[in-house]
C-alpha cells in the first residue's frame, strides 16, 4: 500500500491510498449507503421534457464559462461512468469551442456518483475540493484517465494525478474530503437529480429541457436554435 492515504471516512468510510497502489475498505457505515446510485448508462432516448426546477442554482454548482451566458447546459455525471467519460472526451471539446468559449453558453456540472460508489464518491470529492479554478482541470483528468485506470488497476495513480492537478496539498484535499460539508454538497447534487427524474448518466439539460441524445449531433440540435 502507498505511504500516503486520503480518507473519506465521513463519506462512505473508504480509505484510498494515493501512490502506486489503491485499496478500499468499506466499514459498517458504508455497507448500506443512504441512497443507492443509479447504474451508469446513457440517458434513455425520449422526447425532451421540460424540467424548470433543474435550472434552480445550487450552492454546489461548478460552472464552466461566463456566468451571464444566455444558454445554460446542465450535466449530471459520474467519474466512474464510461458514457460520461465519452461525453467529456469527444463531445464537450466541440461544444466548449463553439458555445462556451464564445460566451453563448455555460456548463453547470453536477455529481451523480454511480457504481463503484466508493470510487465515484471519492473522485467527486477530490474534484470538488480542488482550488475553484482547477475543478474542471481535475474533472478532465479523471474522465480522460478513467478507462486506463480501471483497465490496468492503477486507480491510485489516477487519484494521485487528480490531487497533483488540484492546486491543493494532499493534506488539504484529505481534510476537505473528510469534511461533512463536502458530503452535504454532493448530496445536494444527487437530490437535485432525483427531483428532476434523472436515473442514468450522463444526463444533459439545455435551458431546462432534457437532451434525449447527448451526442454531438443531439447537443447541437438542442443548442443551435437558441443562439441569437
Amino acid at each position: 500500500m502507498g505511504k500516503r492515504q486520503l480518507s473519506l471516512a465521513s463519506m462512505a468510510a473508504v480509505s484510498v491510498a494515493i501512490g502506486s497502489m489503491f485499496a478500499t475498505s468499506v466499514m459498517a457505515e458504508s455497507a448500506s449507503p443512504t441512497r443507492s446510485a443509479p447504474t451508469p448508462r446513457p440517458a434513455t432516448p425520449a422526447a425532451p421534457a421540460v424540467a424548470a426546477s433543474v435550472t434552480a442554482p445550487l450552492a454546489s454548482d461548478r460552472v464552466l464559462g461566463r456566468a451571464d451566458a444566455p444558454i445554460t447546459i446542465i450535466e449530471y455525471a459520474s467519474f466512474t461512468c464510461s458514457h460520461c467519460a465519452n461525453f467529456t472526451n469527444t463531445v464537450l471539446p466541440r461544444i466548449k469551442a463553439e458555445y462556451i468559449d464564445t460566451g453563448k453558453a455555460k456548463l453547470i456540472f453536477r455529481d451523480l456518483p454511480t457504481p463503484p460508489v466508493q470510487v465515484s464518491q471519492l473522485a467527486a470529492a477530490v474534484a470538488r475540493c480542488a482550488a475553484p479554478d482547477r475543478f474542471f482541470t481535475v474533472a478532465d483528468h479523471l474522465m480522460h484517465g478513467q478507462s486506463a485506470a480501471f483497465a490496468n488497476g492503477k486507480i491510485g495513480d489516477w487519484f494521485k494525478g487528480a490531487v497533483e492537478l488540484s492546486g491543493r496539498t494532499e493534506q488539504q484535499i484529505s481534510t476537505c474530503v473528510s469534511d461533512p460539508a463536502t458530503k452535504t454538497s454532493l448530496d445536494s447534487d444527487t437530490e437535485s437529480a432525483i427531483a428532476v427524474g434523472v436515473t442514468g448518466t450522463p444526463a444533459l439539460f439545455v435551458n431546462g429541457h432534457r437532451v434525449a441524445n447527448p451526442t454531438l449531433e443531439g447537443m447541437t440540435e438542442a443548442l443551435a436554435p437558441l443562439v441569437r
